[in-house]
């Protein structure tokens, strides 16, 4: 299925810094908690099911991809604002999206 610019658009995709991860013990499917800052947007909150190949404590100060205008989500106990976008290796793990260089929190993918 193709889209058009205007549907690429409509997703706002931006970078952001972990400020905080913590185990998510509720969720159903192994998964963290995040807390990530968008520089003016703010922080968001993220579940996000990437435990097989990151601890939590390495997620701290890592810049990652994420979809930050999807309506917020209710997962278990945890209103997950954002989606932390990745690609799924060779074994079905999630190796997250990152920008090469440090960007300004909040930059917009485009």
């Amino acid at each position: 299925m193709h889209i058009n610019w205007e549907q690429f658009e409509a997703v706002d995709m931006r970078a952001g810094t972990i400020i905080e991860a913590k185990v998510f013990d509720k969720a159903r499917r192994p998964a963290y908690k995040l807390w990530i800052d968008f520089g003016e947007l703010g922080i968001k909150k993220s579940s996000a099911q990437i435990t097989v190949l990151y601890e939590p404590q390495a997620l701290i100060g890592r810049q990652v991809i994420a979809v930050v205008n999807f309506p917020p989500k209710q997962i278990a106990d945890f209103m997950s604002e954002c989606l932390v976008l990745g690609v799924y290796n060779e074994n079905n793990d999630v190796v997250l999206l990152q920008p090469q260089q440090p960007v300004q929190n909040g930059g917009k993918v485009g």
